[in-house]
């Protein structure tokens, strides 16, 4: 086999099956195919990665990408130079917070063109609300929303109000007939009172009557369904238990909960922002604990970007779930299949999340034992910390981004 476009070798390939050295030959954006390292094959490129590792493109589920001060392009392109830093290809953008809040097919339509520049793939999720009709979400579907979005409380904006379980239900309903994917935003605004607790402030309580709602209208009607983000460990027996009486219920959790307790945080710390709030450190490592059990129904892992909310975290969020995960045994493939393979399984997203022939060729290079120190002034929650595992160089349909963190976030090296 000759002339691909590029070969990129690794001593620690992530593939479905498992972490070992190979070669991966791409060619018209796409894997064509892998193979053992000393494979010889023509390309007008070369990358050989010694011993840093090759890993699918991580897929961001959920992303806030509304920025307040910026035009919408501009939040494209922000959001997609800092998702490319932190070794994320695809954006699955999250409805609200978003000028205009994607609750009709011609709201999609516009984001979709001020998402042109944008330097990584898009996908975006149609927002459910109290007043979505049958046929608001029949147009979301077509026009190329591949999951739909609610909350239970606050859902970003004025235009996503809270539902009641008759509405959730209804679009539960609604949505098993499209075979779609709904996520949830769980926490429950009866707990959260009028006006609502400040973000730090919520319980988790919140969550667990929330949880309970969702479960038991996903019950009654058979719609898949995956709470993002799920925090409150003390829900972890009830999110598993929903399995056993045959509802089809996942969960989402974010690096920061899993990394930042609430005791250390300063006190002009972004993270201070969260909804639902970061919790104690036992609360961190039990949700940790349920994160790493076997078959657990916390699948996956996203950065919770969120800069309306002044959560800045893309950047880093791969390399801080990465230097908490390996202090727990954890191994490279499971932080793909968190970050890359469970998200784009759970939507459908064929080509995305693997590094196997007919996927794109949306790769990062991750070296996982070099120490990364996050400026103090960085805007994110990891501000000064150190973490281990760097991002770079990443390709995005087989072209290669940018290096560094500065240059116009829409042009290809």
């Amino acid at each position: 086999m000759t002339d691909f476009e590029t070969v990129i070798r690794s001593r620690r390939v992530v593939t479905p099956e498992r972490v070992a050295p190979a070669a991966v030959g791409v060619r018209d954006g796409r894997i064509e195919a892998v193979a053992g390292p000393g494979v010889r094959w023509s390309a007008r490129e070369e990358v050989d990665l010694g011993d840093t590792a090759l890993l699918p493109g991580a897929v961001d589920l959920g992303t806030g990408v509304y920025d307040p001060g910026l035009e919408a392009a501009d939040c494209y392109r922000e959001a997609g130079a800092a998702a490319l830093r932190g070794g994320v290809t695809t954006l699955v953008v999250s409805p609200a917070p978003a000028r205009p809040a994607v609750i009709r097919a011609d709201d999609l339509q516009a984001q979709r063109r001020a998402a042109a520049g944008s330097p990584v793939g898009l996908y975006f999720l149609g927002g459910v609300t109290s007043g979505s009709g049958s046929l608001d979400l029949a147009d979301l579907r077509a026009a190329g929303a591949v999951a739909f979005q609610c909350s239970l409380s606050d859902g970003g904006a004025p235009d996503m109000a809270a539902l009641d379980d008759a509405w959730l239900r209804k679009a539960m309903a609604e949505l098993a007939a499209l075979d779609a994917v709904l996520l949830v935003h769980a926490e429950d605004a009866r707990e959260l009172g009028t006006p609502p607790l400040t973000a730090e402030q919520r319980p988790p309580r919140a969550e667990r009557r929330g949880l309970e709602r969702v479960i038991s209208a996903a019950r009654s009607v058979g719609t898949r369904t995956h709470v993002v983000p799920f925090t409150a460990a003390e829900c972890a027996a009830l999110l598993s238990a929903a399995g056993s009486i045959g509802v089809g219920l996942s969960a989402q959790t974010c690096p920061h909960y899993l990394c930042l307790p609430a005791e250390v945080l300063d006190p002009e710390s972004p993270a201070h922002a969260c909804r639902p709030p970061l919790r104690s450190d036992a609360n961190r490592k039990a949700l940790w604990s349920a994160l790493l059990e076997p078959d657990s129904a916390i699948t996956t892992v996203s950065s919770g970007h969120l800069p309306a909310h002044g959560l800045y975290t893309l950047r880093w969020s791969l390399s801080a779930l990465w230097t908490a995960a390996r202090r727990r045994g954890a191994d490279l493939d499971l932080l793909s299949r968190w970050t890359a393979a469970a998200p784009a399984e759970l939507l459908g997203l064929a080509g995305k999340g693997r590094i196997a022939p007919g996927c794109d060729a949306d790769l990062v290079a991750f070296a996982p034992e070099r120490p990364v120190s996050v400026p103090g002034v960085d805007r994110s929650p990891y501000a000064g910390r150190g973490l281990v595992g760097e991002v770079g160089p990443v390709w995005v349909a087989g072209m290669r981004a940018p290096s560094g963190d500065s240059g116009p976030p829409h042009t290809w090296a």
